[in-house]
């Protein structure tokens, strides 16, 4: 994963309303921390940072932070976002190294077409769209594919099942589950319904009386 260089300008002013006037100029408001070093208060351009963060990597990209004529390895955590708007409004900047080993979120992304399924008139059920992994930082994954081309209805594909890259391990027990073929709905809701008269079912009306 090439790194990407974002510049930053260290010392930047504490508090909400020096923080609101960094807004208001377009920039964001920051701290880089980690590995024992005292945490600095920084700001970047808020253009600066979605262009880098909207990269293939996401929040997983790696960030040359250059600040303060230093440069630090770090990867974008704790973003915090406007509760209407979505934008950025403070970002924590991790400092790593690139030969330990970090955790990190990357997405789940179905690939080929379950035909079996789709011919049963069956449904692909995606129960977990975030893998929870570890890896060096230049070997996190942007995504994780999992290929349904083989999937049947009735069949579970598991964290155990997924294939890899090198060096990536993933916090989860392998029997949970990622993808499932699901019946169709109709045939479901059939199994649980009351048998009619004609199928051996007690009728529904009232019962003669046979008087002697």
């Amino acid at each position: 994963m090439p790194e990407i260089v974002l510049e930053a300008e260290a010392g930047r002013p504490l508090g909400s309303s020096a923080a609101r006037r960094l807004r208001a100029q377009g920039k964001i408001p920051g701290i880089v921390y980690g590995h024992g070093t005292e945490p600095v208060p920084v700001a970047v351009e808020g253009r600066d940072l979605r262009v880098a963060l909207s990269s293939e990597a996401g929040t997983n990209a790696l960030l040359s932070l250059r600040a303060d004529g230093k440069s630090y390895l770090t990867v974008a955590r704790e973003l915090q976002r406007h509760p209407v708007r979505g934008t950025v409004t403070h970002v924590d900047f991790q400092i790593v190294r690139r030969d330990e080993i970090i955790a990190a979120d990357v997405q789940v992304t179905l690939v080929g077409d379950a035909i079996e399924v789709h011919h049963g008139d069956g449904l692909v059920d995606q129960q977990l769209f975030v893998l929870p992994v570890r890896a060096k930082p230049a070997d996190i994954p942007t995504h994780v594919e999992v290929d349904i081309s083989a999937l049947t209805i009735g069949e579970v594909i598991r964290v155990g099942d997924l294939a890899l890259p090198k060096g990536v391990s993933i916090d989860l027990d392998e029997e949970v589950p990622v993808v499932t073929g699901v019946p169709p709905r109709v045939a479901v809701e059939g199994e649980g319904a009351a048998p009619t008269a004609e199928e051996g079912g007690t009728p529904s009306g009232p019962a003669e009386s046979h008087e002697g």
